[in-house]
């Protein structure tokens, strides 16, 4: 009678850790599922898919990848591979995507998504001497009506300041608040013609000023420094 109440109750153990074990494959399947579904309709459908999630085309997202990992030292894991982790990076940056967004379109937790956010930024970061030019100088003959009036001698490009709208904490939001009336970061960027930037300095509150950002950005002790043209 006991043997068998044994025998019995093993049975129920095991047939328990086997229900518990095909749920937990299962629901790994959905998620995997779920998260190849999405990374296929956000980039790898068509190139217009591409350029809406990730502001790129197919091929310069191969490209990115290429250089995140060879240069940049990005890495993926048996979790995730390199192309997500840098669709994931682009999709949040290019949409300012809440990570309470888009875990539930990734079937990840808030957590792991920003985490590898931070990965591929450090990545990103790596890439900076090739990511920003070196400055060359306007040619006399160049025919872009835009650059018009910077076809002086030694001229190197344009700097100007825009605002990114950030959230902050409550009692820092006077700072930030612009003249327009949103809460925002001011970034100063220096541009070619051709649209590379070769200087940026974010971090700057929306109340302040360009003139003041500017001089910052010159006496600060990794300043802008203004090259000689030719």
């Amino acid at each position: 009678m006991l043997l068998s109440l044994a025998m019995v109750l093993a049975i129920k153990r095991r047939s328990a850790r086997l229900r518990r074990s095909i749920s937990y494959a299962y629901h790994a399947l959905s998620r995997y599922n779920i998260r190849s579904i999405n990374i296929n309709e956000m980039a790898f459908h068509s190139d217009r898919q591409c350029v809406d999630n990730c502001r790129m085309d197919r091929r310069s997202l191969s490209k990115l990848c290429y250089l995140l990992t060879t240069r940049g030292k990005l890495k993926g894991n048996r979790n995730i591979s390199i192309n997500e982790l840098v669709i994931y990076f682009l999709h949040i940056i290019a949409h300012n995507v809440k990570n309470r967004v888009l875990k539930r379109q990734t079937a990840r937790s808030g957590e792991t998504i920003s985490r590898h956010f931070h990965l591929v930024l450090n990545s990103i970061l790596r890439l900076h001497n090739i990511l920003l030019k070196k400055p060359e100088p306007i040619p006399e003959n160049y025919t872009d009506d835009r650059w018009k009036w910077f076809k002086v001698q030694g001229c190197l490009g344009a700097l100007d300041g825009t605002y990114i709208n950030v959230n902050v904490p409550a009692n820092d939001k006077p700072r930030y608040r612009t003249r327009k009336g949103e809460i925002a970061t001011n970034v100063l960027g220096v541009c070619t013609p051709n649209m590379q930037f070769t200087y940026v300095l974010p971090g700057w509150e929306g109340s302040a000023a360009d003139g003041r950002v500017l001089r910052n950005a010159i006496s600060r002790r990794n300043d802008l420094k203004i090259p000689q043209g030719n």
